[in-house]
């Protein structure tokens, strides 16, 4: 009966569910199948299907969730929050929840990114971060600064604007023509390093591109945007923190906003809550979103400076930055969001992720060695390598093999990679390593 429930919701969501990041066809019976998995209910850091068949979610659902699902402390606080208030414009009102949250997060910044502006997702994030800059640069007197930056292999988002500073073909081609056009500068990639080559040697090599393209093209750019330390979706490309160091020199030097897209490497994926922390810099926007709410509720957010606040208050309307969405600050999202970063301060997070990285490198240090790996690497509570000389469908063959090993992964391309939550006990890490190099052995041979 529960077999006869499972197969029931994948042909009903086949026949209405347009899947995302998804070629449908490949849902489809025949040789190249990717299961599709109806989900019932999530415990920890599992997902179970109808049939009682578990998946360790050692992706985090897509970067997401920080403490597991169905979290108690989390749970509580939606419900409390439930019979107080579920949404309210925000524009001309205000409520605990967004005000609580805004200033928390700007006291983790040392208050020097002191205002939050609220939207849902974070492609969302980055068009307010691209049209502050613009904007601001406007307000300013400097309407010439009108160009942005993005690093190679960069990804941002798939609205229009979050795309234009995207540089992955696959993502970004079919819609070229809606596209602006972006000045691409190389990527501080360590993977790029070349004979005695340290990853902070990579990391000058491409600041210097930055430095040139600035001093050439400085006065009409308005902003760089750079997702700090790892470049998620183009294969895990982790950099030496010395790089965001030296862009945000440049950025002062030639008066160009920096942009830290922080939406998938932010609240301590890297090993500190902001991964610029790493660099010992504070940007002029920072972007937020995914792991932000616990991975409970869709909330995205934008940090910015006084000087950047500043250039938008006036009495004239026009000035004022006018861009909305209907639940802008939703006191449900917010709530979440207050109840993850309680956990952070009360559990003493950052520290036990230390520990548990540990764990889980030493676990995977087989794969880190396997003839059929390269680039092994690691950054705080991220973990990635490459496979050597993969097949073309490597990526969705190991997805399917993973799952019939109770795990859920999604590799880029030949990466695989694993954003588990911040909660795996010292078994689900070593069961995590175990079948992950079972899984990569089934398919690399086969």
């Amino acid at each position: 009966m529960e077999l006869d429930k499972q197969s029931s919701w994948v042909e009903r969501s086949l026949r209405s569910v347009w899947h995302p990041c998804t070629q449908m066809q490949h849902h489809a019976p025949g040789d190249k199948h990717v299961p599709l998995i109806p989900v019932s209910h999530g415990r920890g850091a599992w997902l179970y299907d109808h049939e009682g068949r578990r998946y360790l979610d050692a992706i985090s659902s897509w970067w997401v969730n920080l403490f597991g699902h169905a979290n108690p402390r989390i749970n509580a606080a939606l419900k409390d929050q439930l019979d107080r208030l579920e949404h309210a414009m925000l524009a001309g009102f205000t409520h605990e929840p967004v005000v609580e949250l805004s200033e928390r997060l700007s006291a983790l910044t040392g208050h020097v990114l002191g205002h939050s502006f609220y939207a849902s997702d974070g492609a969302s994030a980055v068009e307010i971060a691209l049209k502050m800059s613009f904007h601001a640069w406007r307000n300013s007197g400097q309407a010439d600064k009108q160009e942005f930056v993005c690093l190679q292999g960069s990804y941002h988002g798939e609205t229009i604007g979050a795309l234009a500073v995207t540089d992955v073909a696959l993502f970004k081609d079919a819609y070229g023509p809606l596209l602006r056009s972006c000045h691409v500068v190389a990527s501080p990639d360590a993977r790029q390093a070349a004979g005695d080559e340290t990853a902070a040697d990579v990391a000058r090599r491409a600041a210097a591109d930055v430095a040139r393209l600035f001093a050439e093209r400085g006065r009409h750019i308005a902003a760089i945007i750079v997702e700090p330390l790892v470049q998620c979706a183009t294969g895990m490309a982790m950099h030496d923190p010395l790089y965001l160091t030296l862009v945000r020199e440049l950025c002062e030097r030639h008066q160009v906003h920096l942009i830290l897209d922080e939406i998938a490497v932010g609240c301590g994926r890297t090993g500190t809550f902001f991964a610029c922390e790493q660099a010992g810099i504070w940007p002029d926007f920072l972007c937020l979103s995914k792991g932000i709410s616990g991975g409970y509720l869709p909330l995205s957010l934008v940090m910015t400076r006084e000087e950047i606040y500043q250039a938008f208050y006036s009495s004239d309307v026009r000035r004022g930055f006018l861009h909305s969405h209907s639940y802008t600050g939703n006191p449900l999202a917010c709530r979440a969001a207050l109840a993850t970063l309680d956990i952070f301060q009360e559990d003493d997070v950052l520290a036990a992720n230390r520990v548990r990285a540990a764990r889980l490198t030493g676990a995977l240090a087989p794969l880190a060695r396997h003839a059929r790996v390269r680039n092994f690497r690691q950054r705080g509570m991220i973990w990635a390598f490459d496979a050597v000389d993969a097949a073309p469908d490597f990526s969705r063959r190991f997805f399917a093999a993973a799952v019939e090993r109770e795990l859920l992964m999604r590799p880029i391309g030949p990466t695989v990679y694993m954003m588990p939550p911040y909660i795996l006990s010292e078994a689900e890490s070593d069961g995590l390593a175990a079948r992950t190099l079972a899984v990569f052995e089934h398919v690399i041979g086969a």
